[in-house]
This record gives structure tokens, C-alpha cells and sequence, in this order.
């Protein structure tokens, strides 16, 4: 074990413990200063001094390494290059003092500018002042993203919940939808039926447990239909689980609650289908190769994607990668983030990321190298993904998902094998929405950015309309 630095969380232990820094060293049977040089992380922790403070204030010395700064950091940083701060950005190491000395503080600002940006983005699309009433209310899916955030794209309750049941039902993929029907009968009297899609009132999925039964649509194939069974075991064996986890998050509201513990459920089929170790060895032999993957485990792409953003497991973590999925009309309907990169809520929609051009070769996938405004780099892959076909008019319900890392990892992926990490030449300049997007000369510009002028003179006719 490398050297351990906790300052931050001690400090709020010792504070939650209404103790000072003499009380403290008094239980743990070490010096005031050194409490004090501990909290202001001039000493690293030993191990023996970890486990006696486990025992004595009766907390899980997991928690107490558990490592969230880097997510704090990388949040800190995407917040304060919003157009909106328009002094120069505070340095790396007056960042790091901040987290180090003022976590709470920094949790804070990021809560409020969420807030903020959640409530402009509302401001956006409103349609009358009527609707102003509603601007502060967060929305489920911003809810369901900063749990996950915060918890770093990783459940160990839920992935140990997957892996009890996986042990209890060992079986290879061809056979698990079999087996998740048998253990619904045998454990909860349940059956599976499947029924037409005019019996099933165009829904998916019915929970019918007065009448013992899973009802599932026609409409679902074989790798969602076994999802979906995951699912409903989640819901059945594990509703503690769930509890406890989204009580861990504070200000939900019923809805968001709600909405959460479907995610959650989600999050464990997933688990199970997949389930950590196997899946983690076979991404870093496959070199992340989703269609392998996918065939590997019986599973979908879409699956497969997600499940990469969930490797964060301390002592076996995967690449941390990002996942958005988008709508033809460029909507964002899921996101998901373990990387640096900043997804917007409602953004995503810029036309030079090929997340938009995926629709045209439906299937392909397509690798994309991207700079943002700031400089960062990062490696995509975007694809379609089928939604369930209901009737003929829901023939065509594409979505397109993007996977992506930082640019520093791509080269443990397959998919970049044929390009010169080091030509200039390779990446494509992206923003994340054109309002607040500063990038000048943007040949696909499509809004004048809210907090900056572009430079418009009459005599001579830009790229766009907004800036010549």
C-alpha cells in the first residue's frame, strides 16, 4: 500500500465526533501535532494507525482511503471554465488546496453550479413565464448522473449483491435466461410470459404480482429480455440495497428516489450479467473491444458500453471511460461519466463529434479523436443502437451512443491501432453545446454564445452569421 493522505476526511471525522485536535490524539494514543500535521496532509497515514481509527470511531477504513479527489478535481476544473467565471482559472495546486482544506466548500460550489446550470438550461427552453416555478427543481435524470458521479461509477453493495446471486446460479451465458426464469419461480412464485405487443398496452415490462406473474413484450429481444429478469430480481431480493444507497443521497424527492433505484437496478443486471472480475479480465485481453465483449457474454452493445463506465474498483480499475447516448434530434437520453470530460445535461449536440453522424451508418462504428476549447484531448467511438420495434411506426427509433477516455489510455484500445497517436492532424475540434461553446471560427456554429461577443464587421462574410 502506496502512502496514504486523508487530511480532509479526518479533519471532518474529528469534527463530526465534536472533538479537537488534543481529544483526538488523546483516543488514538498519538500527539496533538500530529493529529494537526495529519489533517494538513504533512504526514501519511500508517497502517496501524488506519485500523485503530476504524476501531475507535467505528467507520469502514475503506471510506477513509477512498480516493475522490481526482472526480472532485476534474469537476472543479469543467465548472470554472464556464464562460460565466471570467477571471483567469485558479492553478492546479490553489485547486488541490481547495479540496485539501476546504472539501465541504468545494462540494458546495459544485451543488450550486449545477443548480445554476440546470436552471439556465431551463431558461433555455422555456415557453412561457408561466413555467418559471419550475426552474429550481432538479430533474431526475441530473439526479441520477450525480449519484452516480459522486459514487465514482461503482457500487461495491450492489456488485457484491450480483456476485452472491452469480454464485448461487453459476451458469454460462447461453443458459442464464433460463435460470433467472427458475429462480423467479422457485424463490417468489413468478412466472415469465411472453405476450404480444397489443396485449402489453406498449410497455416493455409489467411487475404483475397480484396475478404471479413477469409479463414481457414481443418487442424485446433475447438480450434485453434477459435484462430485464435481472431487473425485476434486483427490485425482489435486494430493495435494501437500493434504500441504502439512495439514502445516502440527500434532497431526493420522491420521483428522484424512484428514478434512481431503477438505475440502480439497471446497474445490477448489468453486474450480474457481467459480473466484475471476469468482465474486467476479459476488456484488458480484448483490449476493450465491445463487439467481443458483447459476444463473449451474451449481451448487448449498448450493455457492454455502459458496463465499461462501472470498472472503478480500487486494486482492479478499468479504463475510466464516459458513455452518452443521444436521440436523432440530438436529445440526451443517458450519461454516464468515470473520465474528466464534461457531459451537459441537455447538450452533447455539436455537429463536428460524429455521435451525430453515427445515424448514417447505422451499425459502424465510428473512432474519433476530439480537442475541446481548452485543450483537452480525448478518443471516442460512437455507434447506433436499435430500440425496441413496437409497430410500423416505430421502425426507426435509433439512438446513437458515444464510449470515450481520456488520450492518454487510447492506446490500450483495439479500435486505435491504425492511427498515429502523435499527428496533430487526428483530432476534430468539439465543443459540448454551442451557448456556451467559446471556440472561434466555427465553420458549424449554430447560437451566439451567451457569455462572450463575436467579432462581427460588416465589410467582409464569416464562416456563419455570427462572426465575420
Amino acid at each position: 500500500m502506496g502512502k496514504i493522505f486523508v487530511g480532509p476526511r479526518l479533519r471532518q471525522l474529528r469534527r463530526q465526533s465534536k472533538q479537537t485536535q488534543a481529544e483526538m490524539a488523546q483516543q488514538l494514543g498519538i500527539s496533538p501535532a500530529y493529529v494537526n500535521m495529519l489533517e494538513h496532509n504533512q504526514r501519511s497515514l500508517s497502517v496501524a494507525l488506519l485500523m485503530s481509527l476504524s476501531e475507535t470511531y467505528g467507520v469502514d477504513w475503506r471510506d477513509l482511503i477512498k480516493d475522490e479527489d481526482s472526480n472532485l478535481l476534474a469537476d472543479l476544473r469543467n465548472a470554472l471554465k464556464d464562460p460565466v467565471f471570467e477571471d483567469e482559472m485558479p492553478d492546479l495546486q490553489e485547486l488541490r488546496g481547495a479540496i485539501d482544506h476546504a472539501p465541504r466548500l468545494v462540494r458546495q460550489f459544485l451543488a450550486l453550479y449545477r443548480n445554476h446550470r440546470g436552471t439556465f438550461d431551463r431558461i433555455l427552453r422555456l415557453e412561457s413565464l408561466a413555467q418559471v416555478e419550475d426552474l429550481s427543481r432538479a430533474t431526475p435524470e441530473a439526479t441520477v448522473h450525480d449519484l452516480f458521479r459522486e459514487n465514482s461509477n461503482y457500487f461495491a453493495s450492489i456488485e457484491a449483491s450480483a456476485e452472491s446471486m452469480r454464485r448461487k446460479n453459476p451458469c454460462t451465458p447461453d443458459d442464464i435466461y433460463g435460470v433467472l426464469k427458475q429462480r423467479l419461480k422457485d424463490k417468489h412464485g413468478l412466472s415469465v410470459e411472453i405476450l404480444a405487443i397489443e396485449d402489453m398496452d406498449e410497455t416493455l415490462r409489467r411487475n404483475d404480482i397480484e396475478n404471479a406473474r413477469i409479463t414481457l413484450s414481443e418487442a424485446l429481444d433475447h438480450q434485453n429480455r434477459v435484462f430485464q429478469l435481472a431487473h425485476v430480481l434486483c427490485l425482489l431480493e435486494f430493495p435494501e440495497t437500493l434504500d441504502a444507497v439512495t439514502k445516502s443521497k440527500a434532497g431526493l424527492t420522491e420521483q428522484s428516489r424512484t428514478r434512481c433505484q431503477v438505475e440502480l437496478a439497471n446497474y445490477f443486471a448489468a453486474a450480474l450479467l457481467m459480473p466484475y472480475e471476469s468482465f474486467h479480465a476479459a476488456a484488458e485481453e480484448t483490449q476493450y473491444d465491445v463487439d467481443r465483449l458483447s459476444a463473449r457474454f451474451g449481451v448487448s452493445f449498448e450493455q457492454v458500453c455502459h458496463r465499461l463506465t462501472t470498472l472503478q474498483r480500487e486494486g482492479a480499475k478499468g479504463i475510466p471511460f464516459f458513455f452518452l447516448r443521444v436521440d436523432k434530434a440530438g436529445n440526451v437520453t443517458k450519461r454516464f461519466n468515470a473520465s474528466s470530460f464534461n457531459l451537459a445535461e441537455h447538450g452533447g449536440a455539436c455537429p463536428v463529434w460524429n455521435i451525430h453522424t453515427a445515424f448514417r451508418t447505422p451499425g459502424v462504428i465510428l473512432p474519433q479523436f476530439v480537442e475541446l476549447p481548452e485543450g483537452e484531448r480525448y478518443f471516442t467511438i460512437s455507434r447506433t443502437a436499435d430500440r425496441p420495434v413496437f409497430s410500423k411506426d416505430t421502425q426507426d427509433r435509433r439512438v446513437a451512443i458515444t464510449l470515450g477516455c481520456e488520450l492518454r489510455y487510447a492506446d490500450r484500445l483495439a479500435y486505435t491501432a491504425p492511427f498515429n497517436l502523435s499527428d496533430a492532424e487526428l483530432f476534430s475540434p468539439i465543443g459540448i453545446s454551442c451557448h456556451i461553446c467559446a471556440r472561434k471560427a466555427c465553420s458549424q456554429r449554430a447560437h451566439q454564445p451567451l457569455f462572450m461577443e463575436l467579432d462581427i464587421k460588416a465589410d467582409r462574410r464569416g464562416t456563419t452569421r455570427y462572426e465575420s
